[in-house]
């Protein structure tokens, strides 16, 4: 028997002039992109705030600073055929290194080894022209 659980994670909204930085997923059964802030899942006895540390520095080895929840969404989807529930922590953040900002890419690693893109996307493209933001109510939270 195949059991579901409930996944808690925290992502940061990295903010750019009218962008914020993203990374691109793709969902092989929907054949559909969509775009998600950096972050990931809270392990057992650790704080939102020190999960989302963990992950931005494992990921990209990156500090930040300034973390502010913005918002917590609860995320029922499917992704590549297979149904998820979140509870999403949703933070705005900066990067201690400034560097970051000038990159218009860059790559990330997760930490079964793959490698993800990095990107700065404006927000008129996730209202305006259609690119997907996940979770899907995360737009109207950080407009």
């Amino acid at each position: 028997m195949i059991r579901n659980n409930i996944r808690a994670i925290a992502i940061c909204v990295f903010r750019k002039n009218d962008s914020i930085l993203v990374a691109e997923g793709f969902d092989k059964v929907k054949q559909d992109y969509f775009y998600r802030p950096i972050g990931g899942g809270i392990e057992f006895g650790e704080k939102s705030t020190e999960a989302l540390e963990r992950e931005v520095f494992e990921e990209i080895g990156a500090n930040v600073r300034n973390l502010i929840h913005l918002g917590t969404l609860e995320n029922i989807f499917t992704y590549n055929g297979i149904p998820r529930h979140e509870f999403v922590f949703v933070y705005d953040g900066e990067f201690v290194d400034l560097s970051f900002y000038q990159k218009p890419s860059f790559m990330g690693l997760e930490d079964n080894g793959e490698e993800f893109k990095l990107m700065w996307k404006s927000i008129n493209e996730f209202r305006d022209k259609g690119l997907r933001l996940v979770p899907e109510e995360l737009l109207a939270l950080i407009q």
